[in-house]
């Protein structure tokens, strides 16, 4: 198994519900999407710079950090057809708390039976993004609350369709749901005030502390 490395680092968890904690991240290249606001365009080409590293060499690199959450990020890492093979690596290690953000279009049933199953943080694309088309709409029935959905709004119409789609499917208490703006798109106020008008309990607004905390385009935080 060989993957494609566009970055590895540790930093603080920026969202999810870990934010502010530690995580080594790895970033694979690749992804099949292209949201109007992606910050990471530069790793989801094929040929973007790169590191080929074994599971068995990620794994050692973990393990140099000593920091137990490990966030698998992208682009889109389910893209890997060996992705799994990875997953499963990781998994036999107890200590690790894996987390893999995953952009919602790729069916996560394929991968519920590792075992112990990692945390899935799994973006519903919203209109402003343009992607909304490719969701994977199973996926929100098989989500539980190790895991989150996450909405990125950047209008109304955006939090309008993320309200839509939690009392359609039934989301909350089944799995743990985060607002988070398009950074530089939508006040805060404005989210805040939707959440109040519509009284959407148990849904969390969240802000990308990575991009409070260093320049929002920085690499490697």
């Amino acid at each position: 198994m060989r993957f494609s490395v566009a970055e590895k680092f540790v930093s603080i968890n920026g969202e999810g519900l870990r934010a502010g904690q530690l995580a080594v991240f790895i970033r694979l290249v690749g992804c099949n999407l292209k949201c109007s606001y992606c910050d990471t365009l530069w790793a989801n080409k094929e040929d973007a710079p790169c590191e080929e590293m074994s599971a068995e060499e990620i794994y050692q690199y973990i393990q140099s950090t000593k920091v137990t959450n490990v966030t698998l990020t992208g682009g889109e890492p389910l893209l890997n057809p060996q992705v799994k093979g990875l997953l499963k690596v990781l998994a036999k290690d107890p200590n690790l708390h894996i987390e893999i953000e995953t952009n919602g279009s790729i069916d996560l049933k394929a991968f519920m039976d590792i075992l112990p199953p990692p945390s899935f943080t799994m973006d519903y694309k919203l209109p402003d993004s343009g992607m909304e088309s490719r969701m994977h709409r199973a996926n929100l029935e098989v989500l539980t609350l190790k895991d989150t959905v996450k909405f990125v709004a950047g209008s109304l119409l955006d939090l309008e369709k993320a309200k839509n789609v939690i009392e359609t499917s039934g989301l909350s208490g089944r799995t743990n749901i985060y607002i988070s703006p398009v950074f530089g798109k939508i006040e805060l106020e404005d989210i805040v005030n939707f959440m109040k008008e519509y009284h959407l309990n148990g849904v969390t607004l969240q802000v990308q502390l990575h991009k409070i905390i260093w320049n929002p385009n920085q690499k490697g935080v």
